[in-house]
């Protein structure tokens, strides 16, 4: 919390006693104006709306410059720090449960997502319009996607509902080897990742940048050859992981493969045995659409970038499945051919042109 007050006050004061600005200050100055650009171009926070920023001891700084952009904008702005929790999808404490439903603007910049959490949900379904933005660094939040013209990703988004429409199989390939076929809704394909925020029950990443699916429960079959990223680390070896029926049969591909195995074993230690089953059940599907996100080992800008495909596991609840798990592991394909009914759609990372 004293992080948090003097990332908040100590630039203010330094300018008002005339200091020159060291790199500390030119450091603030830039999470400054990144702040307000989320505020006002992403969120389009409005004069009296209540606003809560939630963030953890490892967002502290993010969360400070949030508020201190938010309050400009209107003076009903909470800020709340919260424990880092231990893994994406687990539920925040019921007081920060009970005052997103409060809110019509929820920022959650975290250590571990609270996209997929009963939370979000609830807080949606009463009308907020909420911004996670899970992994995120001072660094990430200064350049990369973030810098991303926002107003363009979403015009590229707009481009793609003609395109999914009443396609149903979908085929992803990749020279690295992948091959898999499954089935989607195609009613349910979700274009509201686009780096705009502005009406009540919406919800988006920040950095935004995709178009995504959750995969017809028990329909995935093939290899999946995952050599871009996965949950934070960048990909050297490639990791194989066999799909049968929507759940993964094996992983195999070194030391990456077995930290996979291992993360897949903590994150189901707590789980009734009924539910372990299931619990590395593919949950979504979706490629990046962000031209200035670039592969970096952090899940939220990875899954974003241009020219690739990410895959989520576990819990499929937020997308209408039955897979109550309460966590998500990501995995990011650099390059993805994918095929919507025999129609291409990405060949080798680029999209082709109708």
């Amino acid at each position: 919390l004293e992080a948090i007050l003097e990332s908040v006050t100590d630039p203010q004061e330094q300018r008002e006693e005339g200091k020159a600005a060291g790199p500390s200050e030119t450091a603030n100055l830039e999470l400054e104006a990144s702040a307000l650009t989320v505020v006002t171009t992403c969120m389009d926070i409005r004069r009296n709306e209540n606003v809560l920023i939630v963030c953890d001891p490892t967002t502290a700084e993010i969360g400070a410059a949030l508020h201190e952009a938010a309050m400009t904008r209107s003076d009903r702005v909470l800020l709340m720090l919260m424990p880092k929790g231990r893994h994406h999808g687990q539920e925040p404490p019921t007081p920060v449960a009970t005052l997103m439903r409060q809110q019509q603007v929820v920022i959650a910049p975290t250590r571990y997502s609270l996209t997929h959490t009963r939370a979000v949900r609830t807080a949606l379904s009463d009308g907020a319009r909420i911004a996670t933005m899970p992994g995120m660094t001072a660094e990430m939040f200064q350049g990369g996607g973030m810098s991303a013209d926002f107003s363009l990703v979403k015009q590229r988004i707009a481009r793609l509902p003609s395109r999914l429409r009443r396609r149903r199989i979908v085929n992803v390939r990749s020279e690295a080897g992948t091959e898999l076929t499954f089935e989607v809704a195609w009613r349910e394909w979700n274009f509201d990742d686009n780096g705009i925020c502005n009406r009540p029950k919406m919800l988006m990443n920040l950095p935004a940048g995709k178009v995504f699916i959750m995969p017809r429960e028990g329909t995935m079959n093939g290899r999946l050859v995952l050599n871009g990223s996965w949950e934070g680390t960048l990909i050297e070896e490639p990791v194989t992981l066999e799909i049968e029926q929507g759940v993964i049969a094996s992983i195999t591909g070194g030391e990456m493969a077995s930290r996979i195995r291992k993360g897949f074993q903590d994150a189901v230690e707590p789980l009734r045995p009924k539910d372990q089953d299931g619990a590395s059940t593919i949950a979504e599907f979706g490629f990046g659409m962000n031209p200035a996100a670039t592969l970096t080992g952090s899940v939220l800008e990875d899954e974003k970038c241009l020219g690739t495909c990410y895959f989520m596991f576990g819990d499929n609840t937020a997308g209408g499945g039955t897979n109550r798990v309460g966590f998500t592991l990501s995995g990011v394909m650099r390059d993805p051919s994918v095929w919507l009914d025999g129609e291409p759609l990405l060949e080798q990372g680029v999209f082709v042109e109708e």
